[in-house]
């Protein structure tokens, strides 16, 4: 259940045990969550959660949406709704989506819920009287047409810092280059609603003072940073905000949708939502419970763990502690932040804006239970650096990480033990005299305890994709223990010692429910299941239960005589035919996917409508038109004309009649190699084209070259001016022959392609290389069964 408050008295913290409060960025409510943002903040923080509740501590995970502000107030206008309408309907979905994901929220809750304005208010109150803020006229757009204030979100332009220039960066930060902006710095300007360009005016507001407050953040930053071993991204970002130097930040905006500011001089305006959004963390705990400040006001006993994405850690380092500190009250301060990178989907970015990539109820749509993509996502965590999703990838840690290691070690064990008595267990698990004298098993617990230790330091220090790997390995081990063993053979000629070796065995399969629990609880639930263990007694691996010791022991985990399950199957295997139809099927955007619904559901009823019509009326019908003709034509110049292929260079030499050209021999998938020239031998040594996969274009008309026929073209990328070419390189591990697709463009090539209609010159136009340096046509990546392919060092080069 993804918010279990409602069926559960609310926990406070209790003197002497460990409290620890969790956090994870609250999502915007504008939008269906990716798995960027799924795996950056809410997934992240759920593992954490369920692993200080496996070890014993006094645990609670809040978030909920972030509801108000401008990027609400532009999707109601889009919907057509009211921003109340659009929060209770996207909060549903975003809450639907979490429990699907199994997030262990104690509360799930809304930053429009009373409790937050309330408290928000109670702090600006506070920094007032401090005389912590200061009022400003500051320029702003305003936009004639739609005759208003244009909010940081309603403006977007092209980004003014030095090399960026990104032309679609927001009025409040930069998407490209993550710098924070003022709208009023953005070059050409646009109003997002009515693409007119705003004027400036002045307007009165209030500001937080953080020059004045920079000591005392300075001091709580030094110490906490290293106290709670804030990530290195973390403190990188944090670093540059001080850097740059702190300047007074503004915390209101002529809105009508947020928490209102009480104050006579600014009762039309709200608070912005970065000043409010984080409190929303508090008012989320009021929620769940009245007595709030026992979780938010007692720094003595209790300790904050926040995740986010990397571009909110300013707002959680800088903004948010500057907010508590100058209430001047004894706040419950961030211990620990744990910051994630981008992850990427696979040419390109995420983009809840744009609708690209999969969506947290795509991943529903595919059938594939939530614990593979639990798993996928979290051993993919973009930790230090970027990280990249792909079909291809989730499918070989499925097959091979999942099902070949912890599934088979799993089956193995328990499909042995549940073998009718003469050539199994009975389901019953054995009793093990004196394991120790068994060395391979004394060594087993000797090496599984160290690893036991391991993954809980690397849990400690929120390390939660090295945990996952260390809680992996033991599953490793287990296979190995079994297969050095030859427990089959040891169960007719040495019984004690397979009964040693199962019992074991058994209690591994116990430990990795239990340390995977935190990723896979679903997984652990069903392992539980088939062990013929109490589904609601918790799972737990507290030192106090001395459970932790045991790890060495694993033989000492379930006792004898213990009626296990029935074993079936944990895991199924993904195969390559599933891979490309969701790679086709999750292609472009979101709303590319709804247009290319449509467009095929349009064929097929264009389709059945023409079987309908027969005689003069269909030659009638087919008879072209002016017009039509033309844009018949238009219509069917498409990159799927083209016969791309997977190439493997076989031979090359130089041409015995041309100082510029190579000759080779190139298998495309026939019965025999095409012979080749081209035109690169001033670009790419000799050396390099032998044996290299490449792009082959199969279908060009035969041209021949200084006396040698070329039957194909190889497919390469050049710079502006010429002076750079390179080859456009296929997976590694790319099928010779493969046709190389186009996500969203389908149909059969050309036997050749027509001259007449210039169909390569009119496609090539819009082949290159992007910015991430894959091949596209147009946005759309050359795929393969193996993945897209690249270019090595240009971008945005154009592919011929």
């Amino acid at each position: 259940m993804a918010d279990s408050s409602a069926e559960k008295a609310p926990k406070l913290p209790i003197p002497g045990r460990r409290n620890i409060l969790i956090t994870s960025a609250l999502p915007y409510v504008n939008n269906v969550p990716h798995l960027g943002n799924i795996i950056g903040c809410v997934l992240s923080a759920d593992v954490f959660a369920r692993y200080c509740r496996l070890r014993g501590y006094n645990t609670i995970y809040m978030c909920g949406t972030d509801e108000y502000g401008t990027a609400t107030e532009t999707k109601a206008m889009e919907e057509k709704c009211s921003p109340k309408e659009i929060c209770d309907k996207y909060h549903a979905i975003h809450r639907d989506v979490y429990e699907w994901f199994d997030i262990s929220f104690d509360k799930f809750g809304r930053t429009s819920a009373p409790q937050q304005t309330e408290v928000c208010q109670a702090i600006f109150h506070k920094l007032l009287d401090n005389k912590w803020l200061s009022e400003n006229t500051m320029q702003q757009l305003y936009c004639d047409t739609c005759k208003r204030f244009l909010a940081d979100r309603l403006v977007e332009g092209t980004c003014p810092t030095l090399d960026c220039n990104y032309d679609s960066a927001r009025g409040d930060q930069c998407e490209k280059c993550g710098k924070l902006l003022n709208p009023t710095e953005l070059k050409d300007p646009k109003c997002k609603v009515c693409h007119t360009t705003p004027r400036i005016r002045d307007t009165d507001h209030l500001f937080l003072e953080l020059p004045l407050l920079r000591e005392k953040l300075e001091e709580y930053i030094n110490t906490m940073s290293v106290a709670g071993s804030w990530s290195q991204n973390a403190i990188q970002a944090t670093n540059a905000w001080l850097k740059e130097g702190l300047r007074p930040r503004c915390i209101t905006r002529d809105l009508k949708w947020g928490v209102p500011v009480p104050h006579e001089k600014y009762k039309d305006k709200v608070f912005y939502v970065w000043f409010d959004a984080p409190i929303g963390y508090i008012s989320i705990t009021a929620c769940y419970t009245p007595e709030w400040e026992q979780w938010w006001k007692n720094p003595d006993n209790v300790e904050l763990y926040q995740f986010m994405g990397k571009d909110n850690v300013p707002f959680h380092t800088v903004m948010f502690p500057s907010t508590l500190l100058g209430t001047g009250e004894r706040w419950t301060m961030m211990k620990t932040i744990s910051v994630t990178e981008y992850l990427n989907y696979e040419a390109g970015k995420f983009s809840k804006s744009k609708g690209i990539g999969v969506f947290g109820n795509d991943a529903k749509d595919t059938k594939i239970p939530t614990e593979v993509w639990r798993y996928y996502l979290l051993t993919n965590r973009p930790e230090v650096s970027d990280t990249l999703f792909t079909w291809v990838d989730l499918q070989a840690k499925l097959n091979t990480e999942l099902l070949n290691n912890l599934g088979n070690f799993i089956n193995r064990v328990l499909s042995f033990i549940a073998k009718p008595e003469g050539a199994g267990y009975g389901s019953i698990i054995p009793d093990a005299s004196n394991p120790q004298s068994q060395q391979l098993t004394t060594y087993l617990g000797e090496k599984v305890g160290k690893l036991v230790d391991q993954y809980l330091d690397a849990m400690e220090k929120v390390k939660l994709k090295q945990g996952l790997k260390i809680a992996m390995s033991i599953s490793s081990e287990g296979n190995a223990y079994l297969q050095e063993s030859q427990f089959w053979k040891l169960y007719k000629e040495d019984p004690s010692s397979c009964a040693i070796v199962m019992k074991t065995s058994v209690g591994l399969v116990y430990l990795l429910a239990c340390l995977l629990e935190p990723f896979m609880p679903s997984f652990s639930v069903e392992v539980l299941r088939q062990l013929n263990l109490p589904l609601e007694a918790n799972l737990s691996f507290c030192d106090e239960n001395g459970e932790t010791d045991n790890a060495k022991r694993p033989w000492d985990f379930l006792p004898s005589g213990h009626r296990i399950g029935k074993p079936e199957p944990l895991f199924k295997e993904l195969k390559d035919e599933d891979v490309e139809s969701f790679r086709v099927r999750f292609a472009g955007s979101q709303a590319d996917r709804i247009v290319k619904a449509e467009t095929d559901a349009n064929k097929v009823a264009e389709q059945l409508k023409a079987t309908k019509i027969t005689g003069n009326a269909k030659k009638q019908q087919n008879k072209p038109s002016g017009n039509t003709k033309a844009k018949t034509a238009e219509t069917e110049i498409s990159v799927s004309k083209l016969d791309v292929r997977v190439g493997l260079i076989k031979k090359v030499q130089k041409h015995p009649d041309a100082d510029s050209l190579y000759v080779e021999e190139i298998d495309v998938g026939e019965e025999s190699p095409r012979t080749v020239v081209s035109g690169l031998v001033k670009y790419i040594p000799l050396e390099e084209m032998q044996n290299r996969k490449v792009c082959v274009l199969c279908n060009l008309k035969p041209v021949t070259m200084r006396g040698i026929k070329s039957h194909a073209m190889v497919l390469a990328a050049s710079n502006d001016d010429h002076t750079k070419v390179e080859l456009v390189d296929p997976p590694s591990s790319g099928v010779v022959g493969e046709r190389v697709t186009f996500p969203g463009y389908s149909g059969e090539p050309d036997g050749v392609l027509s001259a007449k209609s210039k169909v390569w010159e009119r496609v090539q136009v819009d082949l290159q290389s992007n910015s991430e340096l894959v091949a596209c046509y147009k946005d759309v990546p050359f795929t393969t069964s193996a993945g897209v392919c690249k270019v090595s060092s240009i971008a945005n080069g154009a592919i011929r």
